[in-house]
């Protein structure tokens, strides 16, 4: 397939990109050898192929979804610039 120069000025418009006048036939003759190499892979017999999701079959080990204080309270609040009763104290928003 190959594009013109209104082909891709019409592209630009419906991408919002700016394309310069002068630039116009470079892109159109490299989209045109974009588009021949993805009509190429069409050709491709991909029959009896399994969809690839991913490019290693590896299971991420999984941790147990429990749910804990971190057991650093204490370390936390010391960061705190004001702490009141184990518990960062923040200055009233809403009047």
């Amino acid at each position: 397939m190959a594009l013109d120069k209104a082909t891709v000025e019409r592209i630009a418009t419906l991408a919002r990109i700016k394309v310069p006048a002068s630039d116009r036939e470079t892109l159109a003759g490299e989209l045109s050898k974009i588009l021949r190499w993805i009509e190429q892979l069409n050709e491709v017999d991909t029959k009896g192929v399994a969809p690839m999701t991913g490019v290693a079959s590896m299971k991420l080990p999984m941790r147990d979804d429990k749910i804990t204080d971190g057991g650093m309270r204490d370390k936390i609040l010391a960061n705190a610039p004001d702490r009141a009763d184990g518990f960062f104290a923040v200055p009233k928003v809403v009047e």
